[in-house]
């Protein structure tokens, strides 16, 4: 089976250099890439660091191998030309159709996905021409990510920071991996995703926690963005970086992610609860640090139950019309497997559609990697191979689109 053939336009701005990631991400998971940098592009990464990732040789112009019309050639053999970071000028070339170099003559002859991660100053991303044009890229057909908030060049800070490698090279996937687009059946829908683990202190130095890296709720946050949805994440002590283009809350513990997530549900549409949640908390905090006093003795630790937040969400449907979306972690026992004690969850819980995750110390938690089954209560069931976990959140997201019809986000 041929490799698929990705052609990685580079933009001539300072995070360049992020796009290394990118291309070695394709190249390891087994795609042929040429790399198409601007001339403004090699002055921040050179020719010979593209050539060696890709594997091929690089040019910036029409001239090069005339013989072979690569200005031509290379949009019409491509699955994908993804072009990172764009900047505001590349974006405005597209949209005008200039072609002055090979990455933008590529881009008029291709006929296949385009994807486009911008990157650039916050006051050139709000800017009504940047705006106009990315409104008419996307008219057309193309897909443009949403940039990152956060540190851009110098001391500055806003929207326009290029979404980080992982986040690019997961949305190319899925557009190759669908067909050549991402869809919009989630366009305008408020949703709530509760992501990482909580942690309930025991004193100023330890808690009782888990192993949920936030990972999954941050594929589920990406995805659902980059279908069109306004996103709010409760992210529970979660290091990883924000997901481009959606709202992040901060927690700590369970009672203030339930507290959060209570709030920002009365205008969301759709829930999803992620989000690693204590059973227990310390009945007692101690304001200092617990000391050991002597080799034979330890410190007893009372426990008291933490609210059951996903049961809370699924009974109460803060909003009308509200889809409410769990997940379970789940190790079998000697009597039932993983899968029939997720099961029982759904009706218990009160919620449209449960994800039912086998879970161990190698497993889910902290891996790039995961599978499970989504169960709804309409009885239908749905299992995820191993996978990506973007891969998992967009499977979510079909069944999400499908409960709730054409035209539900205007609800």
């Amino acid at each position: 089976m041929p490799k698929p053939r990705v052609v990685l336009g580079v933009g001539g701005g300072i995070a360049a250099y992020k796009v290394c990631e990118v291309l070695r991400r394709f190249t390891e998971s087994g795609h042929d890439v040429q790399v198409v940098p601007t001339a403004a592009a090699l002055r921040f990464v050179g020719a010979p660091t593209w050539e060696a990732l890709s594997g091929h040789p690089v040019s910036t112009e029409v001239w090069d191998r005339v013989s072979e019309v690569p200005h031509v050639r290379l949009g019409q053999s491509a699955d994908l030309v993804l072009v990172a970071p764009a900047t505001a000028d590349l974006l405005a070339k597209a949209a005008h159709g200039l072609a002055d170099d090979l990455l933008t003559n590529t881009l008029l002859t291709a006929r296949c996905p385009v994807v486009f991660a911008p990157a650039m100053h916050t006051e050139m991303w709000e800017h009504p021409a940047t705006r106009e044009n990315v409104a008419t890229l996307r008219r057309r057909g193309a897909i443009v990510l949403d940039p990152a908030v956060g540190r851009l060049t110098g001391a500055d800070s806003g929207p326009g920071r290029l979404p980080e490698p992982a986040e690019i090279f997961e949305a190319a996937v899925a557009v190759l991996r669908r067909g050549g687009s991402l869809p919009e059946d989630l366009l305008g829908l408020r949703v709530v995703i509760s992501a990482g683990g909580t942690r309930e202190p025991l004193d100023p130095v330890r808690f009782l926690g888990n192993r949920s890296s936030g990972l999954q709720g941050y594929a589920l946050a990406a995805a659902a963005v980059a279908r069109g949805a306004e996103v709010t994440v409760v992210a529970a002590n979660v290091t990883l970086p924000d997901p481009a283009g959606a709202k992040v809350i901060r927690v700590g513990t369970a009672l203030e992610l339930r507290d959060a997530m209570r709030a920002a549900a009365v205008d969301a549409q759709v829930i999803v609860a992620n989000a690693a949640v204590a059973d227990f908390r310390p009945k007692n905090y101690a304001e200092s640090k617990i000391k050991k006093s002597d080799e034979h003795s330890a410190p007893v630790v009372e426990l008291v139950q933490n609210p059951h937040v996903l049961r809370e969400l699924g009974r109460d449907r803060l909003a009308p019309g509200q889809t409410v979306v769990g997940f379970a972690a789940e190790t079998g026992d000697e009597r039932d497997s993983f899968l029939d004690l997720g099961r029982r969850k759904v009706a218990a819980y009160g919620v449209d559609l449960l994800v039912v995750n086998e879970v161990g110390a190698d497993k889910v938690f902290g891996q790039q990697v995961t599978q499970g089954v989504i169960v709804g209560a309409d009885g239908v069931e749905t299992e995820v191979p191993l996978g990506s976990k973007r891969a998992l959140a967009d499977a979510v997201w079909d069944r999400v689109a499908q409960l709730r019809g054409s035209g539900v986000a205007e609800a």
